[in-house]
């Protein structure tokens, strides 16, 4: 049988570049090359896209070749499987970047057979892209409105379920809307903040109570991300998020000053039908399970299963799938919870639509004390994002 070509694509501008790096080489590694041919596609931080030998290079954390360090995907001068598209229709990312910003250009349709294999040329050939991007310009839903451009089957969220679980604002109020628990929260603007710090304070400090998360509402893997302990710590904290957000996210500790919250994760897997991992827990090495703990200190511990009850791992299980239905999510995705360490209440913290996909990271682990490999949930993601594909194309879009 003819192998599927699956095109991994990794790197991205996004705060997470790294991990997304960490995350591909896994995919790579694990793949089973019987069944699929396997073609790299790279972005690097500048937003240059990459593929071949230049690919693997930024898979491997080296620079890339001044010759070819300011090619894009469709550059005539790039390698020949050089753009996102697939036999070179609908659209191609363009060779030098805008004054304005990037910008998508139509690749008309062939007039001669010559022309038609120049577009081929210039597109790769792949079967289904796995966008092992996480964060911004690749979990949250831009790189998949490309993709469904495209006509190109992919694996995971689509475009309203990747922007909706990429912004924690929106994936709250779609929670709030499904009935799922929640932890007291208020959403601010920077612009309001830089304009009124007082009065926005003292909204916070009217609602919520000591000590406090602040977030950036569209980041992933902890970037930006402070505890605030008392209110001469409020401002830092929003300070930091800013940088990465107009919005901020600021919540209420689960446990209060004394106790740490117990965080649980909860692994989700499938189209209209999603299943529900073994749900796991993670003990921080820090205060809280930060960037840092996740991938540079030492020392945090992942419990997999959870030491809960029946019923808790029961209650997970199902809060998790309906998380995932409530941001209208496919193929996979993580979601967080937070234990209160008294009552033993449980609260949806927030989904991740492409978490971290290393051999070693939750979601996968999560799966594998669940009954299936890593090489088998590779397999399985591919499948979905076919079965999401074909399902979609029965679709009219016109009368």
């Amino acid at each position: 049988m003819k192998k599927l070509r699956v095109g991994i694509l990794f790197g991205g501008r996004s705060g997470e570049h790294e991990v997304s790096l960490l995350s591909a080489a896994s995919v790579f590694s694990a793949i089973d090359k019987n069944k699929y041919e396997v073609v790299p596609i790279g972005i690097t931080k500048e937003g240059h896209w990459v593929t071949a030998s230049d690919a693997h290079r930024l898979l491997a954390g080296e620079g890339l070749r001044s010759t070819t360090a300011h090619r894009r995907a469709g550059d005539p001068e790039a390698t020949p499987a050089a753009a996102v598209l697939a036999n070179g229709e609908a659209v191609i990312v363009p060779p030098e970047p805008q004054s304005q910003g990037g910008q998508l250009n139509p690749l008309q349709t062939a007039r001669s057979p010559a022309l038609a294999r120049r577009a081929a040329d210039r597109a790769i050939n792949v079967d289904i892209i796995f966008p092992v991007l996480h964060g911004t310009f690749g979990e949250d839903g831009t790189i998949q409105g490309l993709l469904e451009l495209a006509d190109m089957p992919y694996v995971g969220a689509g475009v309203l379920g990747s922007a909706a679980g990429m912004d924690k604002d929106i994936m709250k109020a779609l929670f709030r809307a499904a009935g799922l628990p929640l932890v007291k929260h208020v959403t601010i603007l920077r612009s309001d903040w830089i304009a009124q710090p007082k009065q926005v304070r003292k909204r916070i400090e009217r609602h919520l109570q000591y000590p406090l998360f602040v977030k950036p509402a569209n980041l992933g893997s902890s970037v930006g991300i402070s505890k605030v302990h008392a209110g001469n710590e409020l401002g830092s904290g929003i300070e930091e998020a800013a940088k990465f957000d107009r919005k901020i996210v600021i919540e209420q500790a689960v446990g209060g000053r004394k106790q740490k919250a117990r965080e649980l994760e909860c692994s989700v897997l499938g189209n209209d039908r999603p299943e529900a991992s073994l749900p796991g827990e993670i003990v921080p090495s820090k205060e809280f399970y930060d960037y840092e703990a996740k991938y540079l200190a030492e020392g945090s511990e992942l419990i997999i299963p959870a030491r809960l009850t029946k019923r808790e791992s029961k209650t997970v299980q199902e809060l998790a799938i309906r998380a995932f239905q409530a941001v209208d999510c496919s193929g996979l995705a993580r979601v967080d919870f937070l234990m209160e360490p008294k009552t033993h209440r449980i609260y949806v913290n927030e989904i991740n639509t492409m978490p971290g996909f290393t051999a070693i990271s939750m979601y996968p682990k999560l799966w594998a004390a669940s009954g299936l490999s890593y090489s088998q949930l590779i397999g399985r993601l591919i499948e979905l994002g076919l079965e999401r594909h074909a399902e979609k194309k029965k679709n009219q879009y016109s009368r």
